[in-house]
């Protein structure tokens, strides 16, 4: 079974023109513009995701306090993050005439350093200690499951000393969700760890549906994927970056992918290193989603298997064959 992830959702805002250049990221257009959000849902749906990833990635409260919104304005624009990805849905389903069941909405739970605005999930050089993690991290998590969520996407985390606080909030809410690092090369963390250790603190936590790696280069995932598979039997994840590196100082991305950008057919071979779930982040738009669901297809047709059995995506944390 073959879970399609959605594509960058700030590429997407920023291919329609939003500017998203201040520090709250695409989190700003769930005040300003929340229908510009809906619609790169809804555009990734038709393109052929399984998933919708809220704009929740920057949206912290103290993010939003210190761009002077008040704590129930936050939290507001929390919730509404979901309420938008799942009125997207219903506006596909409706078109399509596909059960709901089948199609998620994840809310994401990005990594203290991005509330930092400065690139430092990219670096993972922050330590305010479990406290201060959990102080962000808990109205998030809390008002993005009473929101709707189906499921928590921990994602772009660039420590193992933050993931392990996140796990342990994921079981205390008895909630599902994935957890993904950002990682610096094709063996490490962001922070230097190696992803052998990093993905092997989910062990144990039954709400974990899978676990990996996100915005991270293309090149880096095939040994990255094939160090997880050896350290967990969690279902890995893997959706990479368009295979540019993140500039903090020019709040931009710049080519550094001498292997090339996101490839599809890459992609795909990844469910053979263990990878059930596959998609894109910054750098990738609904085409790029749209031509790795054609290729699952056609893979699951070759093999004469469904990529999702019965349409629905199971969040059982049901875990792959055990390993040796």
């Amino acid at each position: 079974m073959t879970v399609i992830l959605d594509g960058g959702l700030a590429t997407e805002l920023e291919a329609r023109g939003h500017d998203l250049s201040d520090g709250l990221w695409s989190a700003r257009l769930l005040m300003t513009d929340p229908g510009a959000i809906e619609d790169v849902h809804l555009a990734y749906y038709r393109a052929g995701a399984q998933v919708a990833t809220t704009a929740s990635y920057q949206a912290t409260i103290p993010g939003f306090l210190a761009a002077g919104l008040d704590r129930p304005a936050a939290l507001a624009a929390i919730r509404r993050s979901v309420l938008l990805a799942r009125s997207a849905r219903e506006r596909f389903a409706d078109e399509s005439t596909l059960p709901t069941v089948g199609l998620l909405v994840a809310g994401s739970v990005g990594p203290y350093g991005a509330m930092l605005a400065d690139g430092s999930e990219y670096r993972g050089d922050y330590d305010p200690g479990p406290a201060a993690l959990r102080e962000v991290h808990a109205p998030r998590m809390e008002y993005l499951l009473e929101a709707g969520a189906d499921v928590l996407a921990m994602e772009t985390i660039p420590t193992i000393r933050e993931a392990e606080v996140l796990v342990a909030m994921l079981d205390e809410l008895g909630a599902t969700g994935w957890l993904s690092y950002q990682c610096r090369d094709g063996l490490t963390t962001a922070a230097g760890e190696p992803i052998a250790e990093a993905v092997a603190v989910t062990n144990g936590i039954a709400g974990v549906v899978a676990v990996g790696v996100n915005c991270t280069a293309p090149r880096f995932l095939p040994s990255l994927l094939t160090a997880a598979a050896e350290a967990t039997d969690v279902p890995l994840i893997a959706y990479p970056n368009g295979g540019d590196r993140w500039d903090a100082s020019t709040r931009r991305w710049l080519a550094d992918d001498p292997v090339g950008p996101f490839d599809t057919d890459r992609v795909v071979g990844w469910a053979a290193l263990g990878a059930g779930w596959l998609g894109g982040c910054c750098g990738t738009g609904p085409g790029d989603i749209a031509d790795l669901a054609r290729a699952v297809r056609s893979v699951a047709d070759l093999a004469r298997t469904e990529p999702v059995s019965d349409g629905a995506v199971r969040l059982s944390g049901a875990r792959r064959p055990g390993r040796g």
